[in-house]
């Protein structure tokens, strides 16, 4: 048979490489700044940018798209074309994806530091990267799939499932949770509110952890362990029951993050049923992973790729067992807004990805430049010292989490609560510390990789166009004899169409109920729009990232009625675009924070965003000073209206001519009731420059409002 000769594009490879290595750096250092923080508040520096409200997302984003985002492209760029014996499709598409995904990754991260964001966790980029995102995210599909049409191998190897997995329900996720209607080029409002809101984004963000943290990288685990261990894959019919199980089951169960919430109970149950089923396919693929180096275990013991590799198996085959007993929900009590979540999470990006990705980059580097590898004993350094690191951070947090959970449900005898929310704040400095060591411990690690690589690259010579032969693709006839599973394997496309069914059936059953049931979200008459100036401190409130530390919603769990009030129902959030009920707390939950015996007075508010330390000796809470400089734009405000009535908030066209006015009257309200209490009581710091103009005014008001609709105070 004749042979056609042709080279792999390595130039892409290492352009991705060399930006998993950067990007990683990045992400790490911020993550050990946003750690340290919490241990030494002054490290916030009293500027809106090195906030931890600001770069506690900036952090998240640069791992999972930057770090990890970058590592999915260079190994899927450089297993495909190796996979399918071809090219890829188009040099000029690969460069387009490679330059388009750095300048969103650049978008990104100016645009956290500055405060533009939608406030929805792992999706906080504003709608005109999110544009571009899907633009970017389509030219790497059509690179893949024309790739994929052209090959020369006519099955698709496991790892090709797992990518063409991952690219149909990221667009579908991406696409679906990014519905919002621009007020600006800078701001918009998340076309879902309250209930719906948290269910659809909770769907996107369990699974973003599934198909962009997950898949993709089984389908790099399925290629890059059978190749580093020169063993084959230990069950092709394991794998086929892993792809198919996976996709379909993890859809279902985004909801889990949602337990005792305001979230219909069926929605809750569902979520729960399905997590408890992820053991399997989980575990499953762990299995096979694990399997494959069957009898190649000395050579683990002297390859510091393959420890890599199995320590990254294992922490994945930890999280996911670990994620559905999450979500049962006698543990999801202790659990959630608890450290212990970090803690979970954080097992799986520094073991399951951070690990792979290394010993990813520890295998395709030298070869890519005809060389070994600088030297092997740093390697082994960095996996020893990596592994170190994520012990001293995951083992403090857990202690954590199980700490704070003890001590906000622990009562006296007679029934008080035993500690305030400030007491278990200070009682996780030790543990805050004991993390940041860790964190520390990894980055070093990641440095002494990156000159290593560099080191391995000097010595080499890169091969930018590798030279491959294989015969071409040609027709043959399906015989019966042939594996079911070998049908599908040669269509890509049906491939693509029969994922896409699959995992859009959870989504649809979930999600069609919540939005056209009304009895789903019962409403509540007294709960009322926003007024203009609390609208504008609610997104001030978003910009400086509060909701990564106070969350808005109180279970129905006696420790939380005590300690904040009545529990929260569906009805009160039927006007908040995005929502705002958090996933962690570091701070004390703020849904009943304007109401009942938790309703504060307004100069509590300004001495406290001024210098919390003074009003709550021992917090750990940034200090905000230029929200009593920058001025609120009151016209700006008239536009804000305009679109959340678009959403169905009901404003009035008369309300809306008047908001820029009625937000003054209400700023110079406070304004007044500021000063009188300076003069009456003192109980300002100072009331030098006290404007009704600044967003500390628009501030106050927001939090005054939380929790008075539903609970309204008593006259």
């Amino acid at each position: 048979m004749n042979t056609e000769t042709f080279y792999y594009d390595n130039k892409i490879v290492k352009q991705f490489a060399i930006a998993t290595a950067m990007w990683g750096l990045v992400g790490m250092l911020v993550g050990l700044t946003i750690a340290l923080q919490m241990v030494w508040p002054f490290l916030n520096f009293d500027i809106p940018q090195t906030t931890f409200g600001r770069l506690r997302p900036l952090h998240t984003n640069a791992i999972i798209f930057a770090f990890v985002g970058n590592g999915i492209f260079m190994g899927v760029y450089y297993s495909l074309q190796r996979l399918t014996k071809a090219r890829m499709f188009s040099d000029f598409l690969s460069k387009i994806h490679f330059w388009g995904w750095q300048f969103i990754i650049v978008l990104a991260a100016l645009s956290l530091v500055m405060g533009y964001t939608t406030g929805k966790e792992y999706a906080e980029l504003e709608w005109p990267i999110d544009i571009l995102i899907t633009l970017v995210w389509v030219i790497f599909g059509v690179n893949m799939f024309g790739t994929l049409i052209k090959r020369r191998e006519r099955h698709l190897y496991v790892a090709i499932w797992f990518f063409i997995g991952t690219w149909v329900t990221v667009a579908m996720l991406h696409i679906v949770n990014s519905i919002e209607l621009p007020v600006s080029f800078t701001k918009s409002y998340s076309w879902y509110a309250g209930v719906q809101d948290a269910l659809v984004q909770w769907w996107y963000g369990h699974n973003a952890v599934a198909f962009f943290l997950t898949t993709p990288y089984l389908g790099l685990m399925y290629y890059f362990i059978p190749k580093a261990a020169n063993r084959p894959v230990y069950s092709y019919r394991l794998s086929i029951i892993h792809f198919w199980a996976l996709i379909f089951i993890y859809i279902w169960a985004g909801p889990h993050h949602l337990l005792y919430t305001s979230l219909p109970d069926w929605a809750q149950s569902m979520g729960t049923v399905f997590s408890i089923m992820l053991i399997a396919p989980s575990w499953g693929g762990m299995i096979n992973g694990l399997l494959t180096l069957r009898g190649a275990w000395d050579r683990v013991r002297e390859s510091a790729v393959l420890k890599f590799m199995v320590v990254a198996i294992t922490a994945y085959g930890m999280a996911t067992f670990e994620g559905p007993m999450l979500s049962l929900k006698n543990v999801n009590a202790i659990s959630h807004f608890t450290d212990w979540t970090i803690a979970h999470v954080h097992v799986g990006a520094l073991g399951w990805n951070g690990f792979l990705t290394f010993g990813v980059l520890y295998w395709i580097i030298p070869r890519m430049w005809q060389t070994d590898l600088y030297s092997k004993k740093w390697a082994n350094w960095h996996f020893w010292i990596g592994t170190l690191g994520i012990l001293l951070y995951a083992i403090p947090m857990y202690w954590a989490g199980w700490m704070q959970s003890s001590m906000w449900n622990e009562f006296t005898p007679e029934g008080q609560l035993q500690y305030q929310f400030l007491e278990t704040v200070q009682t996780m400095r030790p543990f805050y510390m004991a993390r940041s060591l860790g964190g520390l411990l990894y980055l070093i690690g990641a440095i002494i990789m990156v000159v290593n690589l560099v080191k391995t690259a000097k010595q080499g010579v890169f091969l930018a166009q590798e030279k491959a032969e294989a015969a071409p693709l040609e027709k043959v006839r399906i015989t019966g004899n042939e594996h079911w599973h070998r049908v599908i394997e040669r269509r890509p496309l049906q491939m693509l169409v029969f994922a896409l069914v699959l995992v859009a059936i959870g989504g649809v059953i979930e999600m069609i109920p919540t939005f056209l049931v009304k009895e789903n979200i019962p409403t509540i008459a007294a709960v009322k729009p926003y007024t203009p100036l609390e609208l504008e401190g609610r997104d001030i409130y978003i910009r400086e990232g509060c909701y990564t530390c106070h969350s808005q919603m109180i279970r129905p769990f006696r420790s939380e009625t005590a300690r904040y009030g009545d529990y929260s129902k569906a009805g009160e959030f039927v006007y908040d675009h995005p929502f705002q009920w958090g996933s962690k707390r570091t701070g004390p939950d703020l849904a009943r924070e304007g109401t009942g015996s938790l309703k504060r007075m307004d100069s509590w508010h300004y001495n406290h965003m001024m210098d919390p330390a003074s009003i709550s000796t021992g917090s750990i809470m940034p200090r905000y000073p230029w929200l009593f400089e920058d001025n609120i734009d009151f016209e700006e405000i008239t536009n804000k209206m305009k679109a959340m009535q678009t959403l169905g908030v009901p404003y009035t066209d008369a309300d809306i001519a008047a908001g820029a006015d009625s937000a003054r009257r209400q700023a110079v309200q406070i304004t007044n009731g500021l000063m009188l209490e300076y003069m009456q009581n003192q109980l300002l710091t100072s009331d030098e420059g006290l404007q009704p103009g600044h967003e500390i005014i628009a501030l106050i008001a927001y939090l005054q409002r939380l929790g008075r609709d539903a609970a309204p105070v008593q006259q």
